[in-house]
């Protein structure tokens, strides 16, 4: 049997005391406690959809902080709604616009983890790969952002590449992928400066390598043919810098490294061509 609708509005006065006293201790003893937050206990009476558009009121209004908590109340109190979602994603956008990077990135990876194929998806995985992005050093420190960034930012080209963010990503790949290749010459030319030429060699090939679309690989094989040389294994630096005036004719370290060669009688010249096969001089 259906219950039926109970008319008119119920009186405080017609509550017992007893009701009327409990609620009076209960608000009491919270307010005496300090580990209740008395913001959450009144977000915890708005309904989601409320609190997401105070929390946008908020953001516009330059309430970051504030938004944050509402956002947060959203997802702690109404977890499997729309807008716990939305708020999640809201988060990890505040988060990043204010450069709390290392947040940002945990809130993308719990978004990703719950709403993988999401509308929102794309855009939560390109922020995470942003916020890598904007944690990569110098290239004398250590790299770890800069291959964080080529992952999260690969994500997005292979899970959404139709989506608006595959374009920019691929420009910060190649701009991580600068940055991991300049690491590497760096490490390079401090060991080609104390004379260890095989450690210098094998940072050098890498970026030859792995690294042949980056801004980094004229240096890479004219410090070959520096390294070859002074170890003595002539044809090896005769092949760098075939390789390099082959390639890059115009480049001023393929002058550099015909320079060095041209000085001793030699010229650059291909080992897996035959001897005959030699690149022409700089104009």
């Amino acid at each position: 049997m259906k219950n039926r609708k109970i008319q008119g509005s119920i009186r405080v006065s017609a509550l017992p005391a007893a009701i009327i006293l409990g609620a009076g201790l209960v608000l009491a003893g919270c307010s005496r406690d300090k580990d209740v937050d008395i913001t959450t206990l009144q977000y915890e009476a708005d309904p989601p959809q409320q609190l997401y558009d105070e929390a946008l009121a908020n953001i516009n209004a330059g309430k970051v902080s504030e938004a944050l908590r509402k956002f947060k109340a959203i997802q702690d109190q109404n977890p499997l709604s729309d807008e716990a979602r939305q708020a999640l994603v809201m988060q990890t956008y505040l988060q990043y616009r204010s450069r709390k990077y290392d947040a940002a990135v945990t809130s993308a990876k719990r978004y990703m983890s719950l709403y993988p194929n999401s509308p929102d998806a794309a855009y939560v995985q390109y922020l995470m790969g942003l916020s890598y992005s904007k944690q990569i050093a110098d290239v004398t420190q250590d790299q770890a952002a800069a291959r964080s960034t080529i992952e999260a930012m690969q994500l997005v080209i292979d899970n959404y590449p139709d989506s608006d963010y595959a374009t920019d990503a691929r420009a910060k790949i190649r701009y991580a992928r600068d940055q991991l290749a300049g690491k590497n010459m760096q490490i390079g030319r401090y060991y080609l400066e104390r004379k260890d030429y095989v450690a210098a060699i094998s940072r050098f090939d890498t970026v030859v390598d792995d690294y042949s679309d980056t801004n980094q690989i004229e240096e890479a094989l004219e410090r070959l043919v520096e390294a070859y040389y002074a170890m003595g294994i002539v044809s090896e630096a005769q092949n760098a810098a075939w390789v390099l005036g082959h390639n890059y004719p115009d480049s001023p370290w393929y002058q550099r490294a015909y320079d060095l060669l041209n000085k001793q009688g030699l010229q650059p010249k291909s080992a897996g061509r035959g001897s005959d096969v030699s690149s022409a001089k700089p104009s």
